[in-house]
């Protein structure tokens, strides 16, 4: 865990929706120097960007361009610096969304889709849930893994779609929920999960800190 010194600097997005309160308050448990910020400018000294989603994505969409922090993540993105996505932060990096018939930021090729009802299955998925990881292995990889246990355990879900990239070889998480889905992917610093680490407990700040090992 990194100390008071040297704590890496966490710009967490803040885009008008949801409360950003526990999600700050996780990053800095686990010894970040995590701050809110509502406009690009804000992020120039910060180590890592995270982007946590609550909400729907058209709003959330027309709320990032009208802060111009859609510019700002696909800059950030694009110059490979560390990022943490989380939830609709890792949905809104994609082409489009079937909720809305929403464009993404476009960052990567593929969608986001609703779980298909008629299974039994209530959606929004909603709880905990067992992940798997796939097996890179470069440092990298291990050091974001690193504590966990490939497919036991579990993580906290709060979600009605899921992403589905075109480019398998970034999907990097995968859990069920009446099919196999994307929970989690990783390009270079990129990385973002479907499940809400800042509610998962003991293994939600497990991967928390081992992001900011990375750094």
């Amino acid at each position: 865990m990194p100390d008071s010194v040297s704590a890496p600097r966490l710009a967490v997005i803040d885009y008008g929706m949801g409360n950003l309160r526990s999600v700050v308050k996780a990053w800095q448990a686990v010894g970040a120097d995590a701050y809110l910020i509502q406009e690009p400018s804000q992020a120039e000294s910060a180590d890592a960007l995270v982007f946590p989603g609550q909400g729907a994505i058209v709003d959330t969409m027309a709320l990032l361009a009208e802060k111009k922090l859609d510019i700002l993540i696909k800059q950030w993105i694009g110059d490979d610096r560390p990022f943490f996505g989380i939830c609709l932060g890792l949905q809104a990096l994609f082409e489009f969304s079937e909720e809305g018939n929403t464009q993404g930021l476009g960052i990567f090729e593929g969608m986001v889709k609703r779980f298909p009802s008629g299974k039994g299955l209530k959606v929004p998925h909603m709880g905990w849930n067992s992940v798997s990881f796939a097996k890179q292995g470069d440092d990298h990889g291990r050091v974001l893994t690193d504590g966990l246990k490939d497919g036991e355990d579990q993580f906290y879900f709060v979600h009605s779609y899921y992403v589905e990239p075109s480019d398998s070889s970034i999907q990097f998480f995968e859990a069920e929920y009446g099919q196999p889905f994307c929970a989690g992917i990783r390009s270079g610093k990129c990385f973002a999960v479907q499940f809400h680490p800042e509610k998962s407990q003991v293994k939600g700040l497990q991967l928390y800190s081992n992001f900011l090992n990375t750094i």
